[in-house]
């Protein structure tokens, strides 16, 4: 097994050597940060973690247009190149937690692709207001009805893919960039026959830095569930 982890990186100095640290004590894995021009530093301090993690830790550094899901399908491409078995996503800023890791591989034996889920039983979400809480639930009530997707929490994401699915997506395809990325993926794997499974995670909210959320990222969600149906493909 050779896993990896992709971490997208903006603005994330403060969060970033304390999350290398901690995943680079599970066996094994490999992480791949992926900086998308952080005007703070943060990819010159991720250039000098991998210098001291023995070939752990590679850095990408992207230019041009900046998103969320640009940088994971630049990754995932890396990583499918460089032969990882098993690519995972998480964010920078411990709302997920790299204990959660392990977990999330182990199911990977059975499924194609593995999500971290709030909203399973078992899941939680701690130190978000409850309006955050509401809109989070709802957006996912709201791409089930839609997509008929078998998933409880399609915009997680801390997500753990096995290579032979993710090789069979066209990511050149996909054109979400905001947290509809996740949605995007989930439809995108479920259409290639994927198996999908959910374990329950506990989400917490932030304590350093800022929310990438915005009005855009939340409209580009809000649209793209019709865009998928309008397909003319549905889950199998």
């Amino acid at each position: 097994m050779r896993p990896l982890i992709i971490v997208p990186t903006f603005n994330e100095r403060d969060n970033l050597p304390r999350l290398a640290a901690e995943l680079l004590r599970l066996p094994e894995v490999a992480l791949m940060v992926v900086d998308d021009g952080s005007p703070d530093g943060t990819g010159n301090i991720a250039d000098r973690i991998a210098a001291d993690a023995g070939g752990r830790v590679t850095v990408v550094h992207r230019s041009g247009p900046r998103g969320l899901g640009l940088s994971y399908i630049d990754g995932m491409r890396r990583a499918l190149h460089d032969g990882a078995s098993h690519v995972c996503q998480m964010d920078a800023d411990f709302s997920h937690d790299p204990a959660d890791l392990p977990r999330l591989l182990a199911a990977a034996s059975d499924a194609d692709l593995v999500i971290g889920s709030r909203y399973v039983p078992g899941g939680s979400v701690q130190n978000w207001p409850a309006h955050r809480l509401a809109l989070s639930a709802a957006g996912n009530w709201y791409v089930r009805a839609i997509t008929r997707l078998p998933v409880h929490d399609a915009t997680s994401g801390f997500r753990c893919w096995r290579r032979e699915l993710l090789a069979r997506l066209a990511l050149d395809r996909v054109r979400s960039n905001g947290y509809a990325f996740q949605i995007e993926m989930t439809w995108a794997a479920v259409q290639a026959g994927g198996r999908v499974t959910e374990v329950p995670i506990g989400f917490v909210e932030r304590r350093r830095g800022v929310s990438k959320l915005s009005t855009g990222v939340i409209t580009e969600a809000i649209w793209l569930p019709w865009r998928l149906v309008g397909s003319g493909r549905r889950p199998r």
